[in-house]
């Protein structure tokens, strides 16, 4: 996969390293305020990473929802 600079690529691509080197990684994280939700998404290839993206999407917009979900 093309390196990409973006801090928040950075961190899941360096997750995935340290977790056996794991081919996808995507991370989700809510800043210190609690009014910021985000997702970084990392593949190996190109192909991993359009499948990471997916996934990420599909978690992001499932946190989005959980307080809903969850009553």
């Amino acid at each position: 996969m093309t390196w990409t600079p973006v801090k928040e690529v950075a961190v899941a691509r360096d997750a995935a390293e340290a977790l056996d080197d794991a081919p996808m990684c995507v991370v989700l994280w809510v800043n210190r305020d609690g009014e910021k939700l985000g997702m970084a998404s990392y593949g190996k290839t190109q192909q991993l990473c359009n499948v990471a993206k997916n996934l990420g999407e599909w978690c992001y917009e499932a946190a989005m929802n959980w307080d809903t979900a969850s009553k």
